[in-house]
């Protein structure tokens, strides 16, 4: 096929970008929040599969030339309704690297024509095939700054008392 519209390898690399930014981190680290309502690594880790697995049926559909309106889904119920904290983030993180391959294997197949691909959002907005990969790539880099952020508080040495300080 052709050369296609997105870095490939920039997509792939989400992956080892993910397991950088876990690296050293306890299971208790993993599953900790920086707050009340807020997301763990692994919880955040679980959205970000979520997120594949939404955008993997999205590519599909807009490959498909399917005329319905992409799927959105509710992040923080979803997040909430699957337990991710009991589950390791290794685990987690194959089954990302998994979907990741997988629709790798597809991009190399696809033409230029079928990257230049639409589909319609759920608000009804067109989008591009190949805008919805970067915007995917861009969706992983916000949660790795995210990750960072999670980590600046649980990683944190206790404070002199002997007690993290409050966030």
């Amino acid at each position: 096929m052709t050369q296609p519209t997105i870095n490939i390898e920039s997509y792939l690399d989400t992956y080892e970008q993910l397991k950088q930014a876990v690296a050293g981190l306890t299971e208790q680290q993993l599953t900790e929040n920086e707050g009340p309502g807020k997301w763990s690594v692994t919880e955040v880790l679980a959205h970000l599969v979520d997120h594949n697995i939404v955008v993997s049926f999205r590519i599909r559909e807009i490959l498909s030339g399917s005329e319905v309106r992409l799927p959105a889904f509710n992040q923080d119920n979803w997040v909430a309704g699957q337990a991710a904290n009991a589950g390791r983030a290794a685990d987690i993180l194959e089954v990302f690297r998994s979907l990741l391959v997988y629709n790798s294997l597809l991009f190399h197949r696809l033409s230029a024509k079928e990257w230049e691909k639409m589909g319609l959002n759920a608000k009804g907005d067109p989008v591009k095939l190949s805008t919805s990969i970067q915007s995917f790539i861009h969706h992983v880099d916000t949660h790795i700054a995210q990750i960072e952020r999670i980590k600046d508080v649980v990683a944190a040495p206790p404070a002199a008392a002997g007690t993290r300080e409050q966030v």
